[in-house]
């Protein structure tokens, strides 16, 4: 006997060993499927050869009432056995010589993936010897829950469907992670003849095989009578949904970025980008058959983008839905003169509540207008900001200089595209350049961050997050331009002083903008045709801003305050101001027919190093001029340090490590400004 037995083991081990290595790099192929920050499914592509065969966890990912159901139904011993179950092969033979053919296979579902792993038409003894040897291979290389977690990813259950997965979210729409009894039923009958029962084709015969499943169980004991009547009562229709496909261009350019990767989780939030992707398709649909829609939402702290809507439709050609207009590169019309006027509270040189004059003037050839083609007159600079005025905005580029700003820019992470030999001009202030939404919404997130951006982030599943803030522009700078941005006026009935937002559009109708942020959120919305076309009545105040406003309002986030102003921030009415501050004048003014001498800075020199230790022993810094009238205000970083004596000159707390701006203005507004570098 232990000779018999001895030779019966040898000759299944020369067996197994005839049939080579289980075939499981293969069987763990599966479709690429993109998360959004919570784990929830964004998009899935089909494999090369158009399966769907979607990866699950079962212990994570399933009902456990479905998983009860399916032991109960196909293995009930599968904890006990080692891949394959001798009472019911046993029961399988008796019902073989009892009645001439094959009843049942007695196959436990560890024999089931191994029929799955090496696909056989056939049912023969030999077939079932071959899957109990591969069964009991499987026993020994894999846990009983790996074995289970890729049974569910290979069942099939019809057509090009393969795994639990795919089958809930194809038949049902949803993740099989709650489904009903009369759902886990018919979804554990499919498997055993997924064509005859496909509830596309064969509706009324998948009815009959889950009832028959339900039958059973109540049989067993394993589902109430009552439980499984209402089960049946639950019609089975005819249906196959989409796999779903949100966030397609950030999930594309995902697939591209992380090749290779079988699961990539993004940083999205699934709820909020459908809500904003309804709201483009609804918006788009009302503004015009060839008009589309990008959006991009984003989170102020971390800088991850919580939405991404690239079209108002993705698989609208007429639109040129696949085109990604979050990252086409646009004319930005006004939106950048924020930046223009966070430079110019940076200077020193004009205020919030400074006035400034809006009337025609004449930059060289250059002649702006405002949109309406009138002017106001003097007004506050915050109104001329909230009103989109173009001559201050003009003016005031003018004096920081419109290359300056182009580099400013740049090195907070913003791409501008000029024409080929052109370099960065008055006309940039109005429009007259390019940038991508994706960008835009970078700088305005850096304000909301007090002038330190941080490059945004939209795949999740990158460890490697070496990303370093970048200088926007200094923290009393950045939280004036959004305390003026914040009081403009909003659209039609939406509510006021809850979002600090800038609208624009660009020449020709062809661009309408508008981004806003609050303490937790930045939004930027793109409206336009994706062909460059002229538009005509196409603004960004009636077409954009009631978009973002919006998009706000379908976060579901509640509106978080700005944050509150920087230590050093000069709050006052123009009455109050430093008598330099009060009227911005241009810079053709720096110069009087008077012949006084010019105000002009003489120490510290404009590009200068400071040592810091010569400073410290000294306790100031110290500011001298030529020229100008008295009074005189130093500033330091666009915070006042204290006025020029009758000597001309001041000492200065001295600021810390890195570049300092001194600005000195006399009593006319004539200013003259050096950068230092303290080291």
């Amino acid at each position: 006997m232990v000779v018999l037995i001895v030779a019966s083991l040898g000759g299944l081990a020369a067996y197994a060993w005839s049939l080579g290595p289980l075939p499981l790099d293969e069987a763990r192929k599966a479709s690429v499927t993109v998360l959004d920050r919570h784990g929830k499914l964004l998009r899935a592509y089909a494999m090369a050869d158009g399966r769907w065969r979607l990866p699950v966890h079962a212990q994570s990912d399933v009902d456990p009432r479905y998983l009860k159901l399916l032991l109960a139904y196909e293995d009930k011993r599968f904890y006990s056995h080692h891949g394959v179950d001798p009472l019911a092969v046993g029961r399988a033979a008796w019902q073989l010589v009892t009645r001439g053919h094959i009843v049942s296979g007695g196959s436990t579902i560890t024999m089931q993936l191994a029929r799955l792993l090496e696909p056989r038409r056939q049912r023969s003894v030999s077939a079932k010897l071959r899957q109990m040897v591969r069964a009991i291979e499987l026993e020994h290389e894999l846990s009983k829950q790996q074995i289970l977690d890729l049974y569910l990813t290979l069942a099939p259950y019809g057509g090009n469907l393969e795994g639990i997965r795919a089958a809930s979210i194809a038949y049902f729409g949803k993740e099989p992670k709650r489904l009903s009894l009369a759902e886990s039923a018919l979804l554990v009958a499919l498997p055993q003849s997924p064509e005859t029962r496909r509830l596309d084709r064969h509706p009324d015969n998948a009815r009959v095989a889950r009832d028959h499943v339900l039958t059973l169980m109540v049989a067993d004991g394993v589902v109430a009578a009552d439980d499984a009547a209402q089960a049946e009562a639950v019609p089975v229709l005819r249906q196959r949904k989409p796999m779903p496909v949100l966030a397609p261009h950030s999930a594309d350019q995902a697939l591209t970025t992380a090749s290779g990767a079988q699961t990539i989780r993004l940083t999205l939030d699934g709820t909020i980008q459908r809500a904003l992707e309804a709201l483009a398709r609804d918006r788009a649909a009302s503004l015009g058959r060839d008009i589309s829609i990008g959006i991009l939402a984003i989170d102020n702290e971390s800088a991850e983008v919580l939405a991404h809507v690239g079209s108002a439709d993705y698989f609208d050609d007429r639109r040129a839905g696949q085109v990604d207009m979050v990252r086409a590169v646009r004319s930005p019309g006004s939106t950048l003169k924020p930046f223009i006027y966070g430079m110019a509270f940076e200077d020193g040189f004009v205020h919030p509540d400074s006035l400034i004059e809006d009337r025609p003037a004449r930059f060289g050839v250059y002649a702006p207008e405002n949109f309406d083609m009138t002017f106001q007159g003097t007004v506050p600079v915050r109104k001329a900001l909230q009103l989109s005025l173009n001559v201050p905005a003009i003016e005031l580029l003018d004096r920081v200089g419109a290359s300056r700003l182009a580099s400013r820019l740049k090195q907070a992470g913003a791409g501008l595209v000029l024409p080929n030999g052109e370099v960065p001009g008055l006309a940039m202030g109005l429009g007259g350049v390019g940038i991508r939404l994706i960008d835009l919404v970078q700088l305005y997130g850096g304000l909301a961050r007090l002038g330190n951006v941080l490059p945004l982030k939209e795949i999740a599943s990158d460890s490697s997050d070496n990303r370093e803030s970048l200088r926007l522009m200094d923290k009393v700078a950045a939280w004036q331009v959004g305390n003026v941005l914040i009081d403009t006026p909003p659209p039609d009935n939406a509510m006021r002083h809850q979002i600090a937002f800038k609208t624009g559009t660009s020449y020709g109708y062809r661009d309408a903008w508008s981004v806003g942020f609050d303490g937790k959120m930045t939004i930027g919305v793109w409206v336009g045709r994706p062909d460059g076309a002229p538009v005509p009545g196409l603004i960004g105040r009636s077409a954009a801003a009631p978009i973002l406003f919006d998009a706000f309002a379908r976060t579901g986030q509640l509106r978080t305050p700005l944050p509150k102003p920087p230590r050093g921030t000069l709050i006052a009415s123009n009455a109050k101001l430093p008598l330099p501050l009060r009227r911005f004048r241009p810079a053709g003014e720096l110069v009087r027919a008077s012949g006084d001498q010019a105000l002009r800075i003489q120490f510290p020199l404009n590009g200068s190093r400071i040592d810091a230790v010569s400073q410290a022993s000294t306790g100031a810094l110290p500011v001298k001029v030529a020229g100008g009238v008295l009074p005189m205000t130093v500033m330091v970083n666009g915070v006042v340090a204290g006025e020029i004596d009758g000597r001309r000159q001041r000492l200065v707390a001295p600021p810390g490590p890195g570049f300092a701006r001194v600005t000195v203005m006399d009593a006319l507004g004539v200013a003259d400004t050096v950068v230092v570098r303290i080291q």
